[in-house]
């Protein structure tokens, strides 16, 4: 007595479920990557209405010259200008016993960005935290 099989193994393969898979994976990746922006300086930029969450003990003005494009920096708003190789040492010495060391940047409307980011990059290498004035609407 021989027992035959009614159905049929046949041997194709089903490739729906995996284009499934590798398309969930493709949009998981790419929201994720989006996220993650390792070079990005942490910054505290107060809204109009001036309410900001951490006081900055210390500030740096940058005043602009336009007609001899000079800069001058001033830290706490001191009348003598400071030079910019002294304000790195400056600020280490000010924001040294501070818990949350920040600081906040006061820039004349024609300062250039790459000034500004200059001090920027002394906060990143000293890991303060940095505040942008602005004036109020």
């Amino acid at each position: 007595m021989a027992i035959k099989r009614r159905t049929k193994v046949e041997p194709a393969f089903s490739m729906s479920s995996m284009t499934d898979i590798v398309f969930l994976l493709l949009i998981f990746f790419l929201v994720t990557s989006t996220l993650i922006n390792p070079n990005a300086l942490k910054l505290l930029l107060p809204k109009s209405t001036n309410q900001i969450s951490t006081k900055a003990s210390v500030s740096v003005s940058i005043k602009h010259y336009p007609e001899r494009n000079t800069f001058s920096y001033h830290i706490n708003g001191e009348e003598m200008p400071v030079p910019f190789s002294e304000i790195e040492p400056s600020l280490q010495e000010l924001l040294q016993d501070s818990d949350d060391p920040t600081f906040s940047i006061y820039a004349d409307k024609t300062v250039p960005i790459e000034e500004v980011v200059n001090l920027m990059n002394i906060a990143k290498r000293n890991k303060y935290k940095v505040i942008l004035a602005t004036s109020p609407e």
